[in-house]
C-alpha cells in the first residue's frame, strides 16, 4: 500500500532500520525520518501515529487556520483526547471517526496517558533530535527563540521547552486543536493489535489492563465529523485507483482472516469475552473516577460493589 501511495507522489516510504540497528523499531524510525529531505525541507513537522488524529477547532479546520491562529509559534502542543470503542465489537470496514465517538471528559488527569501530548514543531536547529512526544535535546544558545504554546494557543511553561510529555491542569488546552486518540478501536480489532505487539515498549503486554486503561467511554465528542465530507473526497479520489482499491480490499479480508484466527485461540476468546461483557462496558464510563493505582493493577482491584453506574446504584 505504501509503496502504491509513494508512486502517486502522496507519501515517502522508508524501510524501518531497527533490526539493522537493534533499537526498538519507533525510535529507529524516528531516528531515520530525521535524515530525510521530507523533513529537513518541511515547514512542520510531527511524529505521529496512524490511531491519532488531528481535530483543528480553529476556522475551517485545516492546519493553515491554526498556523494562522498562533503565527508566532515554533512548537504546538497537542494534548490526546482518548477515545474508547464506544461498546463497538465487531470490525468494520468503516472510517475511525465515524464510528467511535465517546472518549474521556476533557478534564481527566489520570491515567497519565490522558493528557498525553505530540508537538507540531518547526525542524529548526533548537533541538539535536526527533522524539515520540516532542523534539529531544534542547540547545541553549536557542531558548530564548522558541515559541511553545498548547492546544489553545497558550505558552507552555518554561521547564516543557527542555523534557516533558504529558500535559497539566495549569497548561492543557483544547480550544484550537485536539488529538483524537483512537488506540483501541473495536473489540475485535484490538485482538490483532494486542498479536502484532507493540513499537516503543515491546516487552509489554496490550492485554486486559491496557484495554480497561485505554477505554474511555464517558462522553460523546463529534467535533471531527465536520471533516468527513473532505476526507470522503479524498478517499473516493484513491479508491478510483484500481491498484490502490484492490490493495485495501487483501488488507480488510486479512484482518478479518486474522480476527477468526484469533478468536478460535483460548486465550484470545477469553480475553475477546471479558472486554466485551457488561462489567468492562459499564466501568469504561467511570474511568475519570479512578486514580493511577487502578490503572496500573487493572479492573480485577475495583470491588464487585462498586458503584458502576455513577448514580449511586450498584449494578447487579
Amino acid at each position: 500500500m505504501f509503496d502504491a501511495l509513494a508512486r502517486r507522489g502522496l507519501v515517502e516510504h522508508r524501510q524501518n532500520p531497527y533490526r539493522r540497528t537493534g533499537e526498538k523499531p519507533q525510535h529507529a524510525a524516528l531516528a531515520d525520518a530525521q535524515t530525510s529531505a521530507v523533513a529537513q525541507a518541511a515547514d512542520w513537522v510531527i511524529c505521529m501515529d496512524v490511531d491519532e488524529y488531528i481535530n483543528v477547532h480553529a476556522g475551517d479546520g485545516h492546519l493553515r487556520d491554526l498556523f494562522a491562529a498562533v503565527p508566532d509559534a515554533t512548537m504546538i502542543a497537542l494534548t490526546w483526547r482518548l477515545f474508547g470503542n464506544a461498546d463497538v465489537d465487531t470490525y468494520a470496514d468503516r472510517w475511525i471517526t465515524e464510528q467511535f465517538i465517546r472518549c474521556a471528559p476533557q478534564l481527566v488527569r489520570k491515567p497519565h496517558q490522558a493528557w498525553g501530548f505530540k508537538t507540531l514543531f518547526r525542524p529548526l536547529p533548537h533541538y539535536k533530535k526527533f522524539g515520540v512526544h516532542r523534539p529531544k535535546g534542547l540547545r541553549p544558545e536557542y531558548i530564548d527563540a522558541i515559541r511553545f504554546v498548547n492546544g489553545s494557543g497558550a505558552p507552555m511553561p518554561a521547564p516543557y521547552l527542555r523534557t516533558g510529555w504529558r500535559s497539566s491542569l495549569s497548561n492543557y488546552g483544547y480550544d484550537l486543536v485536539t488529538l483524537n486518540h483512537y488506540a483501541l478501536r473495536s473489540a475485535e480489532s484490538f485482538l490483532v493489535k494486542r498479536d502484532r505487539g507493540r513499537v516503543n515498549h515491546v516487552d509489554r503486554d496490550q492485554g486486559l489492563t491496557y484495554w480497561f486503561r485505554m477505554n474511555h467511554n464517558a462522553e460523546a465528542d463529534r467535533s471531527i465529523l465536520a471533516r468527513l465530507p473532505a476526507a470522503r473526497a479524498e478517499y473516493a479520489d484513491l479508491m478510483a485507483d484500481p491498484e490502490i482499491a484492490q490493495l485495501h480490499a487483501r488488507a480488510v479480508a486479512w484482518h478479518r482472516d486474522r480476527i477468526t484466527k484469533l478468536k478460535a485461540q483460548p486465550d484470545y476468546a477469553a480475553l475477546h469475552g471479558e472486554i466485551t461483557g457488561p462489567r468492562l462496558r459499564q466501568l469504561s464510563t467511570q474511568l475519570h473516577r479512578f486514580g493511577s493505582r487502578v490503572f496500573l493493577q487493572g479492573p480485577d482491584v475495583i470491588p464487585a460493589d462498586f458503584d458502576l453506574h455513577g448514580d449511586g446504584t450498584v449494578a447487579g
